[in-house]
Protein backbone atom coordinates (compact mmCIF):
# COMPACT_ATOMS: atom_id res chain seq x y z
CA UNK A 1 0.00 0.00 0.00
CA UNK A 2 1.33 3.42 -0.98
CA UNK A 3 1.39 5.96 1.83
CA UNK A 4 1.69 9.71 1.48
CA UNK A 5 2.64 11.96 4.38
CA UNK A 6 2.47 15.74 4.08
CA UNK A 7 4.39 18.20 6.22
CA UNK A 8 5.29 21.87 6.27
CA UNK A 9 1.93 23.46 6.87
CA UNK A 10 1.44 26.20 9.42
CA UNK A 11 0.40 29.75 10.13
CA UNK A 12 1.80 32.62 8.07
CA UNK A 13 0.96 36.25 7.42
CA UNK A 14 -0.19 37.42 4.02
CA UNK A 15 2.73 37.85 1.67
CA UNK A 16 4.73 35.15 3.39
CA UNK A 17 5.95 31.78 2.16
CA UNK A 18 5.69 28.14 3.09
CA UNK A 19 7.07 24.97 1.57
CA UNK A 20 5.01 21.81 1.77
CA UNK A 21 6.56 18.38 1.43
CA UNK A 22 4.98 15.04 0.71
CA UNK A 23 6.93 11.85 1.33
CA UNK A 24 5.74 8.78 -0.55
CA UNK A 25 6.42 5.18 0.40
CA UNK A 26 7.22 2.52 -2.15
CA UNK A 27 9.65 1.95 -4.97
CA UNK A 28 7.58 3.28 -7.87
CA UNK A 29 7.46 6.96 -6.97
CA UNK A 30 9.19 8.04 -10.17
CA UNK A 31 6.41 6.49 -12.27
CA UNK A 32 3.65 8.47 -10.57
CA UNK A 33 2.32 11.86 -11.39
CA UNK A 34 1.95 13.89 -8.22
CA UNK A 35 -0.60 16.53 -7.42
CA UNK A 36 -1.46 19.02 -4.73
CA UNK A 37 -5.07 19.83 -3.90
CA UNK A 38 -6.66 21.96 -1.20
CA UNK A 39 -9.95 22.17 0.61
CA UNK A 40 -11.23 25.17 2.50
CA UNK A 41 -14.07 24.89 5.04
CA UNK A 42 -17.41 24.52 3.31
CA UNK A 43 -15.85 24.18 -0.13
CA UNK A 44 -15.03 21.32 -2.44
CA UNK A 45 -11.52 20.00 -2.83
CA UNK A 46 -9.80 21.88 -5.64
CA UNK A 47 -6.76 21.35 -7.81
CA UNK A 48 -3.64 23.39 -7.05
CA UNK A 49 -0.72 21.94 -9.01
CA UNK A 50 0.54 18.75 -10.60
CA UNK A 51 3.80 17.35 -11.90
CA UNK A 52 3.98 14.45 -14.32
CA UNK A 53 6.51 11.63 -14.26
CA UNK A 54 8.28 13.50 -17.07
CA UNK A 55 8.42 16.59 -14.82
CA UNK A 56 5.87 18.58 -16.78
CA UNK A 57 4.00 20.95 -14.48
CA UNK A 58 0.46 22.30 -14.46
CA UNK A 59 -1.07 24.93 -12.16
CA UNK A 60 -4.45 26.30 -11.26
CA UNK A 61 -4.84 29.87 -12.45
CA UNK A 62 -5.28 31.05 -8.88
CA UNK A 63 -1.74 30.02 -7.92
CA UNK A 64 0.15 30.42 -11.17
CA UNK A 65 3.24 32.58 -10.67
CA UNK A 66 3.13 32.18 -6.89
CA UNK A 67 3.38 28.42 -6.30
CA UNK A 68 5.96 25.98 -7.63
CA UNK A 69 5.67 22.21 -7.62
CA UNK A 70 8.78 20.05 -7.84
CA UNK A 71 9.85 16.49 -7.17
CA UNK A 72 12.93 14.68 -5.99
CA UNK A 73 12.69 11.09 -7.15
CA UNK A 74 15.68 9.88 -5.14
CA UNK A 75 13.93 11.08 -1.98
CA UNK A 76 10.44 9.95 -3.00
CA UNK A 77 9.25 13.45 -2.22
CA UNK A 78 7.19 16.13 -3.92
CA UNK A 79 7.24 19.75 -2.84
CA UNK A 80 4.99 22.76 -3.11
CA UNK A 81 6.75 26.09 -2.67
CA UNK A 82 4.14 28.72 -1.88
CA UNK A 83 5.07 32.39 -2.12
CA UNK A 84 3.07 35.61 -1.84
CA UNK A 85 0.45 33.79 0.18
CA UNK A 86 -3.02 35.27 0.45
CA UNK A 87 -5.78 34.70 3.03
CA UNK A 88 -7.77 32.89 0.34
CA UNK A 89 -5.00 30.26 0.20
CA UNK A 90 -6.08 29.10 3.66
CA UNK A 91 -7.07 25.43 3.42
CA UNK A 92 -6.05 21.90 4.18
CA UNK A 93 -3.53 20.90 1.52
CA UNK A 94 -3.42 17.31 0.26
CA UNK A 95 -0.90 15.58 -1.92
CA UNK A 96 -1.95 12.78 -4.20
CA UNK A 97 -0.34 10.23 -6.50
CA UNK A 98 -1.60 9.12 -9.89
CA UNK A 99 -0.51 5.84 -11.46
CA UNK A 100 -1.29 7.30 -14.87
CA UNK A 101 1.85 9.40 -14.72
CA UNK A 102 0.06 12.39 -16.24
CA UNK A 103 -0.30 15.82 -14.65
CA UNK A 104 -4.07 15.70 -14.35
CA UNK A 105 -6.25 18.10 -12.40
CA UNK A 106 -9.22 15.93 -11.48
CA UNK A 107 -9.44 14.39 -8.04
CA UNK A 108 -10.82 11.19 -9.60
CA UNK A 109 -7.59 10.76 -11.55
CA UNK A 110 -5.50 10.21 -8.42
CA UNK A 111 -5.19 6.85 -6.72
CA UNK A 112 -3.52 7.62 -3.41
CA UNK A 113 -3.98 10.51 -0.98
CA UNK A 114 -2.29 11.88 2.08
CA UNK A 115 -4.04 13.01 5.24
CA UNK A 116 -3.50 16.69 4.61
CA UNK A 117 -1.70 19.57 6.27
CA UNK A 118 -3.30 22.82 7.39
CA UNK A 119 -2.18 26.12 5.91
CA UNK A 120 -3.54 29.30 7.48
CA UNK A 121 -2.78 32.73 6.03
CA UNK A 122 -3.73 35.75 8.11
CA UNK A 123 -4.52 39.16 6.64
Amino acid sequence: QVQLVESGGGFVQAGGSLRLSCAVSGRTFSSYAMGWFRQAPGKEREFVAAISRSVRTYYADSVKGRFTISRHNAKNTVYLQMNSLKPEDTAVYYCAASRSGYDNSGTWEYDYWGQGTQVTVSS
